[in-house]
């Protein structure tokens, strides 16, 4: 029977029916699986905005006087624009797969993906605010 409260418990099945821990042992495990694949998430998170940030181009002086009138780039077909869509959609799959841990309602789960979320951020996110909009890099495209 499928919990609808948080429960604490070293029995949980995770995504699939074979991912069942039944011990102390597989229960640490599939925690320890659950802050990597979060720490993971927040990797490819920040590797997909450096990645849109170094693909940006620099405004033209009347683009950046009538911002809403920008023309669209050329060859919208890119090889970086592919990149940033595959890294896109493989970071919703996880964010996704994550969100459906998290529904087991197991409180060691819940907060094993959110401490990977928060370290993930911590190490590999937390100074996305520089990139943004710069002198260097004044395109606002994340």
């Amino acid at each position: 029977m499928m919990h609808m409260t948080f429960y604490w418990s070293n029995q949980v099945t995770l995504l699939i029916d074979s991912w069942r821990t039944n011990s102390w042992l597989s229960y640490s495990l599939s925690l320890l699986a659950c802050f990597i694949v979060s720490v993971f998430y927040q990797y490819l998170e920040s590797y997909r905005i450096r990645l849109k940030l170094l693909s940006c181009r620099k405004p033209s002086p009347s683009e950046i006087d009538v911002p809403l009138l920008r023309s669209k780039v050329a060859g919208k077909w890119t090889v970086v624009k592919f990149a940033e869509s595959l890294f896109f959609g493989v970071n919703s799959a996880i964010g996704y797969l994550l969100m459906l841990a998290v529904m087991s309602f197991n409180g060691g789960v819940f907060v094993a993906i959110v401490l990977g979320l928060a370290f993930g951020y911590l190490a590999f996110r937390s100074d996305d605010e520089d990139f943004s909009v710069s002198v260097e890099n004044p395109c606002a495209c994340a």
